[in-house]
Parts: C-alpha cells; structure tokens; sequence
C-alpha cells in the first residue's frame, strides 16, 4: 500500500479510547457500504491467507475504484463469479485447463487456487488501463446478473462474443458450495454480494505492505480503513452472519 498523502491521512479522526466495533455492527457497515457500491476491507483468516483484501461488488467498479485499488492495495485486481454462474459461462479453473509440467495447484493455504481464465472485453485496447479494468469488470458483472437469471440463455459463445482471452482482468471461479466449502476472499465477497441482492461478482484486491513487500498486517489494515472511512470486517464474522 502507498504512503498516503497528509489530506488523505488526515481523513475521518481516528478515537483511541472508542469501544471495539462488535461483528454484528461490522458485518452491517459492511453490507451496507456494499450495498451502495462501495468498498470494504476484509480481512480473511490468521490461519489461511491472513491477508486484507479491499473487495468492491463488480457493477460499481469505475475507473476511479481501480485507481484505488491499484494505489491503495497493490496487489492483483481479480473479479470473482459465482459457480453457476462460471458454469455458464464455460469457464475451467485456469489449471486444469493448462497441459504444462509448471502447474502445480496445490497451494498451502487451500485446497486449491480459484484462477480461472484472464479477460479483456473485446471492446477495450490493451485492456490494462483503468478504464479498460473497470469496463471489462462491468461487464462481467452484467453478464454475470444475466446468466444468473437465465443459465440456459447465455453459454460460453455468449461470453466469448464479449471478452477474449488472455487479458487483463483475471476470474476467479466461486466454490461450489459458498462458504459452506470455501472461506477465501472470493466467497466472502460474493456472499456478500448475495446478502446485498447484487449482481454474483466481487473484485478483490490484496493489500500489501509497501515498506515489507508482505501482506498488510491487520491492524494496519483496520486503521486504513478507519482513517478513510472504509469499513473493516473479519472473515469470521462474515462467515458467521452469511453462512
């Protein structure tokens, strides 16, 4: 994350002597933000990844928010859809579909990684700049909303005839199962999605420490958060509240 500037730091005042924010009151400030379309920083497990990510509900992702996420976070901007929703859009996870002697998809925190295919919309030009981001993660999130509602009705051409690959914007398929089957950031973010009634697709983007080059701690995530008015939210509590 980038040193922020003194107008930045300056943000909501931060009270030391306030009370712990309980998981109930986090979990609502955070479905409400995402209801609203803005951001929320959840932090996922000590014992998984033990990252912060900033999470978005894909349909309000603009230029602006990609600028946010690559400045603030760091890490890699991906776009996660629901299982079904992948289904329908004929998407494999990315390393059964590779035939190499490098994949290897046995990661230590997990069972295994969510990487499905990296996409520009056909309609960007390199496909990396904000602009481009945010126009192929829209569109991902409207394609998801509409396959969604009718699975039979958009297939893989479907999608084909709106991204190509490889690109810019990487997908991430969601466990068949929710969080009943998988607690990482990319079901915490669409069952967050589901609870706020939006489309089945949430960017996520880790938080990294520029000093370190590690993950962000958590409580210097929680404090980034506070100074900008961002709500802060444990992966437990929204296990908790969403399972």
């Amino acid at each position: 994350m980038r040193a922020e500037s003194d107008a930045e730091a300056e943000g909501a005042p931060v009270d030391a002597d306030a009370a712990p924010e309980s998981d109930a009151d986090s979990v609502r400030r955070a479905l409400d933000a995402f209801r609203a379309g803005d951001p929320v920083c959840v932090h996922d497990f000590a014992d998984r990844e033990g990252e912060t990510d900033i999470v978005y509900p894909a349909g309000a992702v603009d230029e602006a928010a990609v600028a946010h996420m690559r400045n603030d976070a760091g890490g890699l901007i991906c776009v996660a859809v629901a299982d079904p929703v992948a289904d329908a859009f004929g998407l494999p996870f990315l390393a059964d579909a590779l035939d190499h002697p490098a994949v290897d998809d046995d990661p230590e925190y997990d069972d295994r990684s969510s990487f499905s295919l990296p996409v520009n919309h056909r309609e960007t030009f390199t496909g990396i700049t904000d602009e481009d981001r945010s126009r192929t993660i829209v569109e991902i999130a409207s394609a998801a909303a509409a396959a969604d509602a009718d699975p039979e009705e958009y297939g893989p051409e479907d999608f084909a005839a709106e991204f190509r690959a490889p690109g810019h914007v990487h997908v991430l398929r969601g466990a068949r199962d929710g969080l009943s089957g998988r607690t990482g950031h990319t079901e915490l973010g669409l069952a967050m999605a589901e609870a706020v009634d939006a489309a089945p697709a949430a960017v996520v983007c880790e938080m990294l420490d520029d000093e370190t080059g590690a993950a962000l701690a958590p409580a210097d995530a929680a404090a980034y958060a506070r100074r900008r008015g961002i709500p802060y939210v444990e992966g437990s509590a929204l296990v908790e509240a969403l399972k």
